[in-house]
């Protein structure tokens, strides 16, 4: 019994893998309007019902998908600062300038783009669709803790400068859907912010050594 249940699982959660990555593909290359069911299915070589299965609406799929890529941009962040203190045993998260710059460079990578902006493309959709906002809302709250806790880990733990933070990376990442910014303008901006913040906040980096 056991043996026959697990590959039943193990193809659903391909499936729906599958049908993640094809309606964020659909989303960056289609937009909104574009990704439909049917669409969804035929581009990830799915019958119609196998879609519908796992995501009975476009709205709980484009959602589900949204919430996906984030979760996987995330993830490289934790990732990458994982690795930034393996290689730097004597560095913890938020001791110096450099980390929490990392920090931010990572976060401002992971809201930008064209996979960015197809998120982007969803709330002004979510603006006239009530039933698509109310799915949103709640992906995004989800999302917006995890980026929360990476600000208050290696930026600064005061709640106004880790939403302020936040504000001024999605401002950054819709400006930048236009007119791409020049990396080093980039670089500029962020290391001014962690300047701005350690003005702010003197313990934004090394308190948590000093809490230890």
């Amino acid at each position: 019994m056991t043996t026959g249940v697990q590959p039943r699982h193990v193809r659903a959660v391909t499936t729906r893998r599958l049908l993640l990555d094809t309606t964020v593909a659909c989303l960056a290359e289609l937009g909104y309007a574009g990704t439909t069911g049917p669409a969804v299915a035929e581009r990830a070589g799915l019958s119609r019902g196998a879609q519908l299965h796992h995501f009975g609406t476009r709205d709980q799929m484009v959602v589900a998908a949204v919430e996906h890529l984030a979760q996987q941009r995330l993830t490289h962040v934790h990732d990458s600062l994982a690795v930034r203190i393996a290689d730097n045993p004597g560095t913890s998260a938020r001791t110096n300038r450099e980390a929490a710059l990392a920090a931010l460079e990572l976060l401002a990578e992971a809201m930008s783009g064209p996979l960015y902006g197809a998120t982007l493309e969803l709330w002004a959709a979510a603006r006239t669709n009530d039933d698509l906002r109310r799915q949103l809302v709640s992906a995004e709250e989800r999302v917006h803790a995890d980026l929360r806790e990476i600000c208050r880990a290696w930026i600064t733990t005061d709640p106004l400068l880790v939403q302020i933070t936040l504000d001024l990376l999605l401002g950054r990442g819709v400006s930048g859907m236009l007119v791409p910014h020049p990396p080093h303008w980039q670089r500029a901006v962020l290391e001014r912010w962690i300047d701005t913040i350690n003005t702010v906040d003197p313990k934004a980096t090394g308190s948590r050594d000093e809490q230890s």
